[in-house]
């Protein structure tokens, strides 16, 4: 489990994918965007509640964006922080997700 608050006014959060990592991310307090990208289709989601979630799984690449000043995103993740788990470059993600 982790949280992010406190993010500043005008930044964004996320741009990268994981190959195998799990994780589904509700809103604590406050309000975030997230757009979710399988390398074919983009959706963007707003959490606004404690009542809605949204689960992120592997090889979905995600930003976070338009956090409220009071915002709480609490993620709770299949595993532990593993590094050779990210996708941190979004071309190297789109040839992964289109082999």
């Amino acid at each position: 489990v982790y949280y992010i608050y406190g993010t500043k006014d005008g930044v964004s959060r996320g741009f990268h994918a994981h190959l195998n990592l799990n994780q589904v991310a509700v809103c604590l307090a406050g309000s975030c965007r997230f757009v979710l990208d399988n390398g074919k289709q983009k959706e963007e989601f707003v959490l606004d509640n404690t009542s809605t979630g949204i689960l992120i799984k592997g090889l979905i690449w995600h930003e976070m964006y338009d956090f409220s000043s009071d915002c709480v995103l609490m993620v709770l993740a299949s595993d532990y922080y593993i590094e050779s788990d990210y996708i941190r470059d979004y071309d190297e993600f789109l040839k992964v997700v289109n082999v």
